[in-house]
């Protein structure tokens, strides 16, 4: 896509809170309204844009700083959550692609609940649950809800990590990974390839080589990651 025409990507924030559901855990997700314009009907983690006001207090130009305070802001809002944002660990960053006519710019982090009674707001999110990640991947693969990419790759993560303790270690010990993902389609299968695949560059999906990817079709999603 041509820069002058590229849409910029608004910056955003979005928390996954965590609870206890041993032996691993439950994180909370809301759906949004089916009206809206981006990903409506879809089950995500509460989040939304920066807003101006996210912006004061911290220092000039810290938009991680801001996104937190986003992440605080949008989970009272969406859910009637309270949130420290000293507790909040950043997990990830997610650029939505070039070819796209709305796009994010969005930080992830995590967070355990201190409160379970959540309250929706009634406009853009319609719908909560606490569930397991590798429930809410099943309930998907069953075409029974609908995710976006950048929630299913990390209720990917989130299924392979444990309870919300270990959860936060393991996000604290790694770095905070940023994905930019690339569009491509081959027959029936949609791909969004990140960074180190083969095909990134504009290349052959079909390609021998490294795979950091996810294939789609239908609900049939597979996240391939091999170097």
């Amino acid at each position: 896509m041509a820069e002058e025409n590229l849409v910029p990507a608004h910056p955003a924030a979005t928390v996954v809170l965590l609870r206890e559901a041993a032996p691993t855990c439950e994180v909370l997700m809301v759906r949004r309204n089916a009206q809206l314009a981006f990903h409506g009907g879809a089950w995500v983690f509460p989040g939304g844009r920066i807003d101006p006001e996210d912006y004061q207090g911290a220092a000039s130009g810290d938009i991680v700083e801001a996104a937190r305070r986003a992440a605080v802001r949008e989970a009272a809002e969406e859910a009637g959550l309270s949130i420290d944002r000293g507790e909040l660990v950043l997990i990830s960053r997610w650029i939505t692609p070039e070819s796209l006519p709305k796009r994010f710019d969005t930080w992830f982090f995590a967070a355990a609940a201190r409160d379970h009674l959540v309250r929706i707001d009634g406009g853009e999110i319609h719908a909560h649950q606490w569930i397991a990640p590798a429930r809410a991947l099943e309930s998907h693969a069953r075409g029974e809800i609908d995710l976006p990419p950048p929630t299913f790759v990390t209720l990917l993560q989130l299924a392979e990590m444990g309870c919300p303790t270990e959860v936060l270690r393991n996000y604290r010990q790694r770095r905070a990974e940023d994905f930019f993902p690339r569009l491509r389609r081959s027959g029936d299968t949609a791909y969004t390839l990140y960074e180190g695949d083969v095909a990134y560059e504009g290349g052959d999906v079909d390609a021998p080589g490294p795979r950091h990817r996810l294939c789609m079709v239908g609900t049939k999603w597979r996240y391939e990651r091999e170097f």
